[in-house]
Parts: structure tokens; C-alpha cells; sequence
């Protein structure tokens, strides 16, 4: 199973604010630099976080991201699936269908495969993710520097 880039870097974001201090507020534009990502991406993810209630957005002077007390305590598995959406691995009944869809056994397995993907993932929490030696390695996180 491969995440798309949209879900790695949802991940990614909420990971480096569940890591922030409680005295440290971060903006979008902080986070994709840290990330090394571009801007419009990272504020498309923390948007649909924020949607999930993930993350908390205020705006304004004091303003910032924060993850919220559901988002620290969310099943990855979870937060995987809202973000990936409950596809299946492989489009069977796209246009055209596959031939081999009446009488396949690919489809069956891949489905399990799936399963057993997310059934790994459901245990971990955004927490679990940002326990020590992961935590302290997302806080030194700086923007690359241009020269």
C-alpha cells in the first residue's frame, strides 16, 4: 500500500505540531518550510486536519496552529483512512472494467492487505508518533536555508 503525498504530508504536519511545546506557536508557512514543502500544499493538509478536527487554527496576533487534545490521541490508522478515503487498492470497475473481475482473486487479497495495513496503523496514536527520539528531531526542524 503506498500513502499519496497528500496524506504523508497531512502526517508529517500534524507530527511536527503535536511535537511543538506548549509555548511554541507555528503558522502554516512555518511548518512547510520545516517540511521543505511549498506553502499552498501544506495549508491545503492543515486545512482538511483542521476540517477533521485535528488541528486548531487561530488566526490573528497570538495566533497559530495547535493540534487539538482529539488530534493528539487519533488512531494513524484513522487518520489515514479519512484522509486517503475508503478506496480500494485497485480499481476493478473503473472504465473499462477489468476483464478478469468476475473470476479474480487479486482483488480479495489486496483488499485484506489493506486491512491488515490499517489494522497495524489503528493502535498508534499522533502521540505514539512523536515520543522520544522522533519528538526532538521534528522540534530542531528548521526552514532550509537559501544562499
Amino acid at each position: 500500500m503506498r500513502l499519496t503525498k497528500f496524506t504523508d504530508l497531512a502526517l508529517r504536519a500534524v507530527m511536527r505540531l503535536a511535537a511543538a511545546g506548549p509555548a511554541e506557536s507555528l503558522t502554516t508557512r512555518e511548518v512547510a518550510a520545516a517540511m521543505a514543502v511549498p506553502q499552498a500544499h501544506m495549508a491545503k493538509a492543515i486545512t482538511r486536519l483542521t476540517h477533521l478536527g485535528v488541528v486548531e487554527a487561530r488566526r490573528g496576533r497570538g495566533g497559530g496552529l495547535e493540534v487539538t487534545a482529539l488530534g493528539r490521541r487519533a488512531s494513524v490508522g484513522w487518520l489515514v483512512r479519512e484522509l486517503e478515503g475508503e478506496e480500494e487498492v485497485v480499481s476493478c470497475d473503473g472504465d473499462p472494467p477489468c476483464p478478469l473481475r468476475a473470476a479474480c482473486r487479486l482483488r480479495e487479497a489486496l483488499r485484506e492487505a489493506q486491512q491488515a495495513f490499517y489494522a497495524t496503523l489503528d493502535p498508534l496514536t499522533v502521540g505514539d508518533l512523536v515520543a522520544s527520539p522522533t519528538g526532538p528531531v521534528l522540534v530542531g526542524l528548521r526552514a532550509p536555508r537559501s544562499e
